[in-house]
């Protein structure tokens, strides 16, 4: 089991830019995504990397505006969130996948607690 600790979210204004962090400990993974969840909604996916290539793959509506990285000597991934917009409003969730590719709730195995972002019009 990978154990997975978010941090960086808070209330920002439109137009503004967070920065998420997930630090990851215990077993070894193949990359980490994120996930986010608003109120009275299904989590969905919003970002992905592969931890020994970089690649990245991004859900249609954060492409442009959010960047996933990693460190790997911190094991640590980031989400820089850019231009953010109230509709960006949710948990955001740090999760490691089975596999090196899939976007779906089901192709990740381990998850974190979650990190609110709120975004204000």
């Amino acid at each position: 089991q990978v154990q997975l600790v978010e941090s960086g979210g808070g209330l920002v204004q439109a137009g503004g830019s967070l920065r998420l962090s997930c630090a990851a400990s215990g077993r070894t993974f193949v990359g980490l995504g994120w996930f986010r969840q608003a109120p009275g909604k299904e989590r969905e996916f919003v970002a992905r990397i592969n931890w020994s290539t970089g690649s990245t793959y991004y859900a249609d509506s954060v492409k442009g505006r959010f960047t996933i990285s990693r460190d790997s000597a911190k094991n640590t991934a980031f989400l820089q969130m850019n231009s953010l917009k109230p509709e960006d409003t949710a948990v955001y969730y740090c999760a490691a996948p089975r596999t090196v590719i899939g976007s779906r709730e089901f192709d990740f195995y381990s998850w974190g607690r979650g990190t609110q972002v709120t975004v204000s019009s």
